[in-house]
């Protein structure tokens, strides 16, 4: 039964986690489907943040690197052009964009703390857990580090938020991530699943979610080395749909 309680807790949810959302862009399709997704489940202003780091053009193979005096302008045109392709891909939605120069997790966190987002938005480029963590993918960087929730972004079987299953164990943490799950179904009419208190709940999770658009998990805010064994972080990685990470 849904009581005022549950009402009151997400519509708090909702306006806590999707009031100001920021999506890391880059040159790929997958982050494409980020900015959409993001902007479907925005409730306020987004804002579109691409990054270039230098060092990787510059550094590179056997020899120590020389010093190198490096035109930057073509790079930044073509991060331009990657903002402005995003742009248009979320239109009429009109969002800021913004080009940082840097590690592009770091340059994410750095505007996170900067702006106090509540919600940001990765594409999976299907990395794995395990690569991710020994190379440092953005999406594995900011599970680990972001302090607000993530999303991160796998093209929907059908249509994006149509079918979600929610991960519950009881705790006050997964009581906003239901909540939240709740608000999204409601939002869009979505079927929702939810499988609380489940044995082996990432293998179950992962299985669970593998006919679903979005699945819904909270995380009890673990950063660094005790985050790499945490429920969120590993179906984040291992689910083939989205995986949205409520802090």
């Amino acid at each position: 039964m849904t009581t005022t309680t549950d009402h009151a807790v997400s519509r708090q949810a909702r306006t806590t986690i999707f009031g100001h959302v920021l999506v890391g862009i880059d040159d790929s399709p997958e982050s494409l489907e980020a900015a959409r997704q993001a902007v479907a489940l925005a409730q306020g202003p987004i804002t579109l943040l691409a990054a270039y780091d230098v060092t990787d053009a510059v550094v590179g193979g056997a020899m120590p690197p020389a010093p190198v005096y490096l035109d930057e302008g073509p790079i930044r045109e073509k991060v331009e052009a990657t903002l402005e392709r995003a742009g248009q891909e979320v239109s009429p939605v009109e969002p800021v964009t913004k080009i940082g120069r840097g590690r592009p997790w770091q340059v994410l966190l750095d505007e996170i703390d900067a702006e106090h987002h509540t919600l940001v938005a990765v594409g999976s480029h299907g990395a794995g857990r395990a690569k991710g963590i020994l190379i440092g993918s953005t999406a594995t960087e900011l599970i680990h580090k972001a302090p607000c929730s993530v999303l991160v972004a796998r093209p929907p079987l059908k249509q994006f938020h149509g079918s979600i299953v929610a991960g519950l164990d009881g705790s006050k943490e997964s009581a906003v991530a239901d909540a939240v799950a709740r608000d999204i179904a409601a939002r869009f009419g979505a079927d929702l699943e939810r499988y609380e208190n489940v044995p082996e709940p990432v293998d179950a999770l992962v299985e669970a979610a593998m006919g679903a658009d979005l699945l819904v998990v909270g995380s009890r805010g673990l950063h660094g080395l005790k985050a790499l064994g945490s429920v969120s972080e590993r179906v984040a990685h291992n689910a083939r749909c989205s995986v949205l990470i409520v802090r």
